[in-house]
Protein backbone atom coordinates (compact mmCIF):
# COMPACT_ATOMS: atom_id res chain seq x y z
CA UNK A 1 0.00 0.00 0.00
CA UNK A 2 0.86 3.39 -0.92
CA UNK A 3 0.88 6.31 1.61
CA UNK A 4 -2.50 7.53 -0.03
CA UNK A 5 -4.03 4.27 0.34
CA UNK A 6 -3.66 4.72 4.13
CA UNK A 7 -3.79 8.45 4.57
CA UNK A 8 -6.45 9.95 6.34
CA UNK A 9 -7.07 13.62 4.40
CA UNK A 10 -8.36 16.47 6.71
CA UNK A 11 -12.14 16.17 8.20
CA UNK A 12 -12.18 12.24 6.92
CA UNK A 13 -13.55 9.87 9.56
CA UNK A 14 -12.39 6.17 9.98
CA UNK A 15 -14.28 3.53 11.59
CA UNK A 16 -12.68 0.01 12.85
CA UNK A 17 -14.39 -2.04 9.71
CA UNK A 18 -15.68 -5.87 10.34
CA UNK A 19 -13.54 -8.40 9.15
CA UNK A 20 -13.98 -9.35 5.45
CA UNK A 21 -15.79 -12.62 4.64
CA UNK A 22 -19.36 -12.39 5.41
CA UNK A 23 -20.09 -12.83 1.73
CA UNK A 24 -19.01 -14.63 -0.74
CA UNK A 25 -17.88 -14.07 -4.44
CA UNK A 26 -16.59 -16.38 -7.09
CA UNK A 27 -14.21 -13.72 -9.37
CA UNK A 28 -15.47 -14.64 -13.22
CA UNK A 29 -12.76 -12.89 -14.79
CA UNK A 30 -10.17 -10.09 -14.78
CA UNK A 31 -9.42 -6.77 -16.05
CA UNK A 32 -6.42 -5.55 -17.91
CA UNK A 33 -5.67 -1.59 -17.74
CA UNK A 34 -2.64 0.10 -18.04
CA UNK A 35 -3.38 1.92 -14.77
CA UNK A 36 -1.22 0.53 -12.24
CA UNK A 37 -1.54 3.58 -8.86
CA UNK A 38 -5.21 4.56 -8.11
CA UNK A 39 -3.85 8.12 -9.28
CA UNK A 40 -3.51 6.75 -12.78
CA UNK A 41 -6.75 5.99 -13.05
CA UNK A 42 -9.17 8.41 -15.16
CA UNK A 43 -12.15 9.64 -12.75
CA UNK A 44 -15.51 7.41 -13.88
CA UNK A 45 -13.61 6.64 -17.02
CA UNK A 46 -12.93 8.36 -20.45
CA UNK A 47 -14.88 7.49 -23.69
CA UNK A 48 -11.82 8.21 -25.32
CA UNK A 49 -9.33 6.57 -22.86
CA UNK A 50 -7.12 3.54 -23.81
CA UNK A 51 -8.23 0.02 -25.07
CA UNK A 52 -8.75 -2.26 -21.83
CA UNK A 53 -9.30 -6.16 -21.94
CA UNK A 54 -11.67 -7.72 -19.50
CA UNK A 55 -10.81 -11.68 -19.72
CA UNK A 56 -13.12 -13.95 -18.79
CA UNK A 57 -12.43 -17.14 -16.83
CA UNK A 58 -13.60 -20.67 -18.08
CA UNK A 59 -16.71 -21.64 -17.81
CA UNK A 60 -17.88 -18.16 -17.20
CA UNK A 61 -16.88 -17.59 -20.96
CA UNK A 62 -19.82 -19.22 -22.19
CA UNK A 63 -22.50 -16.85 -20.70
CA UNK A 64 -20.61 -14.16 -23.35
CA UNK A 65 -22.95 -15.29 -25.53
CA UNK A 66 -24.58 -12.65 -27.56
CA UNK A 67 -22.85 -9.42 -26.00
CA UNK A 68 -21.32 -8.76 -28.88
CA UNK A 69 -25.21 -6.92 -29.67
CA UNK A 70 -24.75 -4.60 -27.40
CA UNK A 71 -22.46 -1.39 -27.86
CA UNK A 72 -22.65 -0.63 -23.88
CA UNK A 73 -22.21 -2.70 -21.14
CA UNK A 74 -21.86 -2.45 -17.43
CA UNK A 75 -18.69 -4.35 -15.68
CA UNK A 76 -19.02 -4.94 -11.64
CA UNK A 77 -15.52 -5.59 -10.41
CA UNK A 78 -13.92 -6.06 -6.59
CA UNK A 79 -11.98 -3.25 -5.70
CA UNK A 80 -9.28 -5.14 -4.01
CA UNK A 81 -6.62 -2.51 -3.39
CA UNK A 82 -9.10 -0.32 -1.76
CA UNK A 83 -9.42 0.43 2.20
CA UNK A 84 -12.77 -0.25 3.80
CA UNK A 85 -12.84 1.89 6.82
CA UNK A 86 -14.45 5.36 5.40
CA UNK A 87 -17.70 6.78 6.45
CA UNK A 88 -16.63 10.26 5.93
CA UNK A 89 -14.00 11.58 3.09
CA UNK A 90 -13.19 14.53 1.58
CA UNK A 91 -12.44 13.95 -1.86
CA UNK A 92 -9.24 15.81 -2.98
CA UNK A 93 -11.12 18.17 -5.39
CA UNK A 94 -12.78 20.33 -2.75
CA UNK A 95 -12.63 21.17 0.64
CA UNK A 96 -16.11 19.86 1.30
CA UNK A 97 -16.72 16.57 3.80
CA UNK A 98 -19.37 13.79 2.43
CA UNK A 99 -20.66 10.75 3.34
CA UNK A 100 -19.25 7.43 1.47
CA UNK A 101 -22.69 6.77 0.20
CA UNK A 102 -22.70 10.17 -1.43
CA UNK A 103 -19.96 9.79 -2.88
CA UNK A 104 -18.39 7.25 -6.67
CA UNK A 105 -15.24 6.89 -4.31
CA UNK A 106 -13.66 3.27 -4.49
CA UNK A 107 -13.41 4.03 -0.82
CA UNK A 108 -16.08 1.89 0.35
CA UNK A 109 -17.47 -0.60 3.29
CA UNK A 110 -17.65 -3.10 -0.07
CA UNK A 111 -15.55 -1.86 -2.45
CA UNK A 112 -17.78 -3.11 -5.91
CA UNK A 113 -16.72 -1.20 -8.39
CA UNK A 114 -18.78 -0.28 -11.55
CA UNK A 115 -18.55 1.78 -14.94
CA UNK A 116 -20.62 1.92 -17.93
CA UNK A 117 -17.98 0.91 -20.89
CA UNK A 118 -18.27 0.74 -24.78
CA UNK A 119 -17.78 -2.64 -26.27
CA UNK A 120 -15.54 -2.14 -28.95
CA UNK A 121 -15.22 -5.97 -30.34
CA UNK A 122 -14.94 -9.62 -28.32
CA UNK A 123 -12.03 -12.01 -29.02
CA UNK A 124 -12.74 -15.41 -27.56
CA UNK A 125 -13.34 -14.78 -24.22
CA UNK A 126 -11.66 -11.53 -24.03
CA UNK A 127 -13.86 -8.29 -24.31
CA UNK A 128 -11.96 -5.14 -25.11
CA UNK A 129 -13.50 -1.59 -24.14
CA UNK A 130 -13.06 1.77 -23.13
CA UNK A 131 -13.92 4.18 -20.33
CA UNK A 132 -12.59 1.84 -17.41
CA UNK A 133 -11.18 3.51 -14.80
CA UNK A 134 -9.71 0.20 -12.27
CA UNK A 135 -6.48 -0.92 -11.64
CA UNK A 136 -4.84 -3.71 -13.92
CA UNK A 137 -5.79 -7.13 -12.54
CA UNK A 138 -8.64 -6.04 -10.58
CA UNK A 139 -11.14 -9.30 -10.51
CA UNK A 140 -14.20 -9.36 -12.15
CA UNK A 141 -17.22 -9.47 -10.38
CA UNK A 142 -20.17 -9.81 -13.27
CA UNK A 143 -21.13 -8.34 -16.50
CA UNK A 144 -24.70 -6.40 -17.48
CA UNK A 145 -25.70 -4.78 -21.14
CA UNK A 146 -26.55 -1.42 -20.27
CA UNK A 147 -29.82 -1.01 -18.35
CA UNK A 148 -30.94 1.69 -21.28
CA UNK A 149 -31.30 -1.40 -23.87
CA UNK A 150 -34.00 -3.18 -21.62
CA UNK A 151 -35.83 0.19 -20.50
CA UNK A 152 -39.35 0.70 -21.61
CA UNK A 153 -40.04 3.59 -23.53
CA UNK A 154 -41.78 6.66 -22.85
CA UNK A 155 -45.78 5.79 -24.06
CA UNK A 156 -46.15 8.07 -27.15
CA UNK A 157 -47.67 11.98 -26.37
CA UNK A 158 -51.56 12.58 -27.06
Amino acid sequence: MTAQDTDIRPLEVAVTAPEPGDATLHFIGRIHTPFTERSQCPRQGKPDGPECRIEIFPPWDRALEGIEDFARIEVLYWLDKSRRDLVVQNPGHTDRTYGTFALRSPVRPNPIGTCLVDLLRVEGNVLVVRSLDCLDGTPLIDIKPDRCAFSPKAPPKP
